[in-house]
Parts: C-alpha cells; structure tokens; sequence
C-alpha cells in the first residue's frame, strides 16, 4: 500500500541505480530541515516556535510527500549531476518553485480545514517562502556537491599525470565550442591531453580564463605562442570559421611542425553536437569553406516536417547529404531513390543508423523508366520531391551523348510529368553552372532539364524551382579524390591548365543552401547560390599536397595534360545579360531571366533529341543543341578519345 501511494519510495527499494537513491535519501532528510529551519528563523527558537511545532510537524509531513514527487516529476533523480551546468541550475529552481507552490496550496487547504478545530492558532505564511528559498539552496547545493566532487577529482587526476605522458593543447576559439572541448579534455583523463591556453581575436576574452585556461593572445600570436608554450597540438574549435582562418592555422602549425585538428564546420554539426570525439584532421573541405551564415532554418521545418519527402539520385553525393539533412526535419516519410542497388544500400543503412525511428523506403529505380516512377508515385504518394539524379561527368559525357540525353533530359522529364499527375507540390531541381552558355553535353542537357522544370512550375501553377551551383568538394569521381589518389601514389598530379579555375563549395553547405532555396519557390524561378570567388586548379592541388606534409614540385610533380573537350577555363553561373535579385539569404540569389523555350517548343525539340538518342545519332544531337540553346557551342571541339576522360 506505502509504495502504491508513495511512488517515490519505489526508488528507494527497487533496482534503481545508487546515486538516484542517495539523492532521493538526501532530499528526504533536507525537506525536512528545510521546514524546521524556516519555523526556526521565523520565530529564532523562542517560545512561538514551541508553540507552532505542530504546524511544523505538519508542513513536514506534507513537503516529504509533495516534493520528492514533483522533483521525480521534473527528472531531478534521471541526471547525472557530476555534469550538472547552467541548464540544470534552472531546472533545479524550477522543479523547487513547482514543488514549493503545490505545497503552499496543500497547506492552505489544510489550514482551511484547521479553521474550524477550536483552539486553531493559524499558520505563518513567511515560513513557505523561507522554505522556499531554503530549498532552493539545500536542494542546488546537494547536487552541486557532486559536480564540485567530480571536478576535483578530474583535476587531482589531470595533476598527477605526468608531462611526458600528455600532449600540450592549444584551442582557437574561446567560444562554446572552445569551452566545450576544454571540458572534455579535463573530465577524460584517457585522452592524453592537457588545456594549455586559448588564442582568440575577441579582445573582450583577452587576460581571462575559461574553465581554468587562460585566453593569451590573438590568432597572429600562433607561432610565438606555439613556441612559449611548448605546444604539441592545436585544435581549431571554431564551427562557424571561415577557409582563410583554418588555413592561416594550418600554414603556421605546419611552419612549426605542430599536429593541428579541427572541429568540422557548422553545416556537418547540423544535427549533432561539439565534441573531443568530433575533431578531426584539417581537410581541403576546411581550407575552402566560407564564413557560414545563420539564418532562420524553420522555414525548412514548414516545407518539410511530416510530409512524404522524395529524393532522385540519393545514392551519390549530393543526394545522400540531402537525405540525411532533410531527415532531421521530420518527414512522415523519406523515399530514397537511385538507381545503383550498392549507393542505395549503403545510403539507407547510414541513415537507418542515425534515424532509427524514420519510416524511409529504399528505392531501386532509373528516372528514364517511366512506368516504374508511376508505380512508386502511386504507392508512396511523395509531397515533396528534390531531383538529384544525373550524369554530370563533362569529358565522359561527351563521348556518351545519347546517355546524357535519355538520363538528363528524358528522365528529368519523367520526372516532372510524374510529379504533375499525382499532385507533388513542390518539386527542386538540383543543377549546375555549366547550363550556362554550355561548351559541354553535360551543361547542355542541365539547361533543358531546368526549362521543363520552369515549364511544369508556369503551367500547373506549382512550387518548381532549379537550385545553380558549382563544383563541390569531395564528390564521388570529382578532382579532389583523384588528386588524393594521385599523391598516395607518389604523383605526378596531372592538371589540364595553370589557369583553369573553378568554384568550390562543401556538399554539406551547398546542401544547406538547396533546401533554404526550395523553401523559398512559388514556382518557376532558378536560384544561384552564391560561391564566392572561383578557385585555381593548381591552387588546390598544392594545398592537398602540403595537408599531407609534403611539399609541392618538390615531392610532388604537378604536369599539365591540355583542356579537355567541353571544358572552359572558367564557369559562370548566370548568363552576361541576365539580371538578379536578392533573397531574403544573403548566400542565395534569384535569376531574373526569360525562358528560352517553352510550351510545346519545348516538348517538341525534347522528343527530337530523344528520338535522335535512341538512333544513335550523336552528331545531329550536338548540332540540335548548339541550335536550342543561344551561346551554347558543344559542337566546337570533336568528340575525345578515351584518353582525354583521364
């Protein structure tokens, strides 16, 4: 019966773990000096207090019943308070007013009830908020007690070990994420690593001290301080930090012979969190990514959370960290859909493992089939659909133009007349700059793919849209795997021209920036990310050769192999007379511009190129295109040899 009306008592008696209990014991005993000690200091032990002991008694009985049950109720026995913060402190005071309250109103009633006994002698009401305030510190103080006894422990054990044993750490960036891993480092003895100071350019952090770490200095003091210091290791704890800062780290840890690592950049944290587990060694991706830019990422919530979420081509690079952002927004469903059975597969197990509970449905299909994009539209019902699927290799395409026509503009075609028949909403496609004037099949049939997605949005009336960008990081067959490769081979590392250049972006911030841009379509507008300015070939080959502690020309030859056909020396991302306009995100622009072709022009000349496809005829499909598309020139240079794809 005592542990059917007292839950609490459960705790004390079943198989809870032990802290819980000591807890749970320690707050039994201080609810109860809490209510002495508010009768004490309200009536100082004088003959009043004698007086009203059993009202005393009373509001003992009543707070051992009332608080550890609401405490219970705010999970102030489910923590492990060795790691208690400022986030604990405000539940603490919040689970004591909620306790003190509930009290306060039982002993009103109980007094109500008093009332009526004769020789009532009635309650002090300053004792409840005495108890209150007494609460709050023995109730805080308790468990405070263990963090305090944790730190010190943590501390003893870090001042033990000797020097020889642990590395000297400097962290860049005293901010959260700083802190953070400064924590970790202290509370993780096993880690081998010992918090000697900070460096940041926020001069309101100089001369202080962060967890015991002393902030002596600004980034440009990296080298003297490397030296004073003795410093064996550098951490770049700075998610939100643009390429130039990771590199001038880089270059100066490198001069000195340091180890440096860094904390991923803010668009891989989405979703996770700050840890010593999450360093890791500084890559190209770091030495390139730009300053991030925060915005309001609940627009994305809307678009997306509980509604049946398709993506094409979510086995490559680009659809797979569409996935796996899109699937921390809550969709009712994610439809995965490829047409390689091992991406798919690898595709759906990662995203299985870090979304457990989200219904997802791996899909084995190619977007040229029409007959099987009905099926699964007809069984799954997507409400949103971002389109990712498409060969986009420029010299491999040119020597496979029929492909490039029945994947990129046949199956994006399916695609769209699939999404208008069974009411898809909203509908992004994922292109490219090199639909801009194309010298290339591949940006040619980009360019086509984005006018029927216009089309659909202008004739249905419906949220389609094109999502433009260039060249990102560490996509699978892209330059920098193949320039890795070639350094792990000893090189040579082969550049087609000192002056081609490119832009860069990270897949996970160039994936951030698509779904920001799908939010915003009503229906036929082509949005250009912004990607700062392009970057040289050769420039990044050199810093791939010293992030592997080399150096270029020296231990590695660079050669140059001659622009491929359909290559340029540089891209662009809208057309020279085309006009823009800002959003309402600073990194994401909108084209104003006219549609080329349209309607059944439009139509017309897609069958003509499918029909061309299907014959094999590459040569009229070039000149078809050259004549479609104004500035394009895909028919400028003969079709290569294999050799030139290399």
């Amino acid at each position: 019966m005592t542990k059917k009306f007292f839950p609490w008592l459960r705790l004390l008696f079943a198989n809870a773990p032990l802290r819980n209990r000591v807890f749970l014991a320690g707050d039994v005993f201080l609810i109860v000096v809490s209510v002495l000690g508010s009768f004490a200091l309200r009536f100082e032990l004088g003959p009043l207090f004698e007086v009203f002991f059993p009202q005393t008694l009373r509001m003992a009985l009543l707070a051992v019943v009332i608080k550890p049950l609401v405490y219970w109720g705010f999970g102030l026995y489910r923590r492990l308070w060795a790691y208690a913060s400022t986030r604990e402190l405000t539940l603490i005071i919040s689970a004591v007013t909620t306790a003190s309250v509930v009290l306060s109103v039982a002993v009103t009633l109980m007094t109500i009830i008093q009332a009526r006994s004769p020789g009532y002698i009635g309650f002090p009401r300053a004792t409840l908020v005495i108890d209150w305030l007494l609460s709050l510190f023995l109730v805080g103080g308790l468990r405070f007690t263990s963090r305090i006894v944790a730190d010190s422990r943590s501390a003893t054990v870090n001042g033990s070990r000797s020097s020889s044993t642990t590395r000297r750490v400097l962290i860049v960036g005293a901010g959260d994420a700083g802190a953070l891993v400064v924590r970790e480092i202290q509370k993780n003895p096993q880690l081998n690593l010992t918090p000697i100071c900070f460096l940041d350019d926020d001069q309101a952090k100089q001369n202080s001290q962060i967890h015991g770490v002393p902030v002596v200095g600004q980034l440009k003091d990296l080298s003297r301080v490397i030296k004073s210091r003795r410093i064996e290791e550098v951490v770049i704890a700075i998610p939100t930090a643009p390429g130039d800062v990771v590199r001038q780290v880089a270059e100066a840890c490198r001069q000195e012979r340091v180890t440096f690592r860094t904390m991923p950049g803010v668009y891989e944290l989405i979703g996770g969190r700050v840890s010593v587990s999450r360093l890791r060694d500084v890559n190209i991706n770091d030495l390139l990514r730009r300053a991030s830019t925060m915005t309001d990422d609940r627009r994305i919530g809307k678009v997306i959370a509980g509604r049946r979420v398709l993506v094409t081509g979510a086995g490559g690079s680009i659809g797979t960290e569409l996935c796996r952002q899109i699937a921390r927004w809550g969709p009712s469903a994610l439809i995965i859909l490829g047409h390689g059975e091992n991406s798919i597969f690898r595709a759906y197990l990662d995203l299985n493992a870090i979304h457990p509970g989200l219904p997802m449905h791996p899909v084995i299909a190619d977007i040229r089939d029409r007959d099987r994009l009905t099926a699964v539209f007809d069984e799954l019902r997507p409400q949103v659909v971002f389109h990712a699927a498409a060969h986009k290799h420029v010299p491999l395409m040119e020597v496979n133009v029929e492909e490039a026509i029945t994947n990129n503009v046949l199956g994006t075609r399916n695609l769209v007349e699939t999404a208008l028949t069974y009411g898809v909403g909203r509908l992004v496609m994922i292109s490219s700059d090199k639909a801009i004037r194309p010298t290339s099949v591949m940006g040619a049939t980009k360019r086509l793919a984005e006018l029927m997605v216009l089309e659909a949005a202008h004739s249905a009336g419906l949220a389609y849209s094109a999502v433009r960008f260039g060249n990102v990081l560490g996509s699978r067959g892209s330059v920098v795997p193949r320039f890795q490769r070639q350094i792990a081979e000893g090189g040579p590392i082969t550049i087609t021209h000192p002056e081609m250049e490119r832009f860069f972006m990270t897949i996970p911030e160039a994936v951030h920036l698509v779904l920001h841009a799908g939010t915003m379509g009503k229906g036929g507008e082509v949005f250009v990310l912004r990607m700062g300015e392009q970057i040289k070939i050769l420039d990044l080959a050199e810093d791939l050769v010293r992030l592997s502690g080399i150096e270029p020309g020296k231990d590695v030859e660079i050669v140059y192999t001659g622009v491929r056909p359909g290559e340029k020396l540089s891209e662009e991302l809208w057309d020279q007379w085309a006009t823009f306009d800002p959003t309402n995100h600073p990194d994401i622009l909108l084209l104003s511009e006219e549609d080329i072709l349209s309607g059944g022009d439009l139509h017309h000349a897609v069958d003509e190129l499918v029909h061309l496809a299907r014959e094999g005829d590459a040569s009229a499909i070039l000149k078809l295109l050259d004549v479609l598309i104004p500035g394009a020139s895909v028919r400028d240079t003969p079709p290569p040899d294999l050799t030139a794809l290399i």
